[in-house]
């Protein structure tokens, strides 16, 4: 039960995952039946299908564990876009309240920057005030 390890990337990873279940089974099954466990020990076939039993068993529990940490990343990455998705649509209603609010003129010189691609960040250009609606002193 001795299989070589190859140089390419999955059979260095199929090796390493046996060994890892090995190991893995020999903690789990104690010092007193380790040696059972043990790759070199191939002195019947009994022992090899119970060996190849015990790594599969263990390469199963790797596999729930993996499938487990991913539902778990799953759910974190769901609830972000869901977050994010509220966020964007709270920042779309708050651009076209200002799009309404902002005047004309107001419109036109924030197009002409765009297409300048003058930076629209930091201190916000001087404007002139929107005469809308309301009181008039």
């Amino acid at each position: 039960m001795n299989s070589p390890c190859y140089p390419v990337a999955m059979d260095v990873g199929v090796c390493q995952l046996r060994s890892f279940s090995i190991s893995l089974l020999s903690s789990v099954l104690g010092a007193e039946s380790s040696a059972a466990v043990s790759p070199d020990n191939s002195s019947s076939g009994a022992s090899v299908v119970a060996i190849d039993n015990k790594i599969e068993q263990a390469m199963d529990l790797v596999k729930s564990h993996l499938m487990y940490a991913v539902r778990e990343e799953v759910e974190v990455l769901k609830e972000q876009i869901k977050e994010l998705m509220e966020r964007n649509s709270q920042l779309e209603q708050e651009n076209t309240l200002l799009k309404n609010l902002a005047s004309p003129e107001q419109l036109a010189q924030f197009q002409a920057q765009v297409q300048t691609g003058s930076p629209t960040a930091g201190a916000p250009p001087a404007l002139p005030p929107n005469p809308g609606p309301g009181p008039t002193a």
